[in-house]
């Protein structure tokens, strides 16, 4: 079952991991961020994650944990689970260096600012620290999106796009600061596209690692998890970002639409 599904499930993650280098490409061939469509989209992902989070993820979870261990222990691994996620990205944060923020979004008009290198060195360990701040970032993305495709496909393409949008502005984070220190636009996609590959590689660590102990127990555990990671990061990350660049609550609306597409997605399936 899950060798049929591997390829579609690993394309899915993979897509969502390499959207990092569609930031850096448009932070080339564009001269102006369209604020208001930004903070649409990122909007747009935080709902679909909150949805399909509290709504679906949370559910299965509960409901392969009670099946496994019975009700009352059940729910108290689900609730324990879903804050070990929290609690996990809340620690990846907290080590990773401040220069190294993704959560600092930049923007395309950045990248026009100079067209030659300043030789800042610090700007060019500001950018690499982002590209590994941002891999560490992907690699639980990844294993989230790589066994939500797997138990259900329609699932697993809704998480993928919304870790996709939200990985194009990361993708600009990357690549302006490195851009702006060496002046060089290859070194710049290229730290931002390897950044995104740690996606598909914690598919595959998934993969090799946790799908031969895929118990109702292991299932329930790890995707308990991922519904306090994409909560995490919808609340950390994607709606600060998405209220900096806020205009007539443009960003509430993409929250809205979000969910009411995932909510629309998922009564398609019933």
């Amino acid at each position: 079952m899950y060798l049929e599904g591997f390829w579609f499930a690993f394309s899915l993650t993979l897509l969502a991991g390499i959207a990092t280098g569609v930031g850096s490409l448009l932070a080339f061939f564009t001269s102006n961020t369209n604020t208001k469509f930004l903070s649409w989209a990122l909007g747009f992902s935080a709902g679909v994650m909150i949805y399909v989070s509290m709504i679906e993820i949370f559910v299965k979870a509960q409901e392969s944990l009670v099946s496994a261990e019975g009700e009352v222990l059940g729910n108290w691994l689900t609730v324990i689970g879903f804050f070990g996620g929290m609690i996990l990205i809340a620690l990846i944060d907290k080590f990773i260096p401040k220069q190294g923020n993704p959560h600092e979004l930049k923007k395309v008009e950045d990248m026009n600012k100079k067209k030659t290198p300043n030789g800042d060195g610090n700007l060019l360990k500001m950018g690499t620290f982002t590209a590994l701040a941002i891999a560490i970032h992907n690699f639980p993305e990844g294993i989230a999106t790589f066994t939500a495709a797997l138990q259900d496909p329609g699932l697993g393409v809704a998480i993928a796009v919304a870790i996709a949008i939200h990985n194009i502005p990361e993708g600009i984070a990357v690549s302006v600061p490195i851009y702006f220190s060496t002046g060089d636009k290859k070194k710049a996609f290229r730290l931002s596209f390897l950044s995104g590959l740690a996606e598909p590689v914690g598919a595959i660590v998934a993969f090799l690692f946790l799908m031969p102990f895929l118990t109702d127990l292991m299932f329930g555990i790890i995707f308990a998890g991922v519904a306090g990671i994409m909560v995490f990061i919808s609340l950390d990350e994607l709606l600060p970002a998405a209220k900096k660049y806020d205009e007539a609550h443009t960003s509430i609306y993409g929250l809205m639409f979000g969910m009411a597409v995932m909510a629309l997605s998922l009564l398609l399936f019933i």
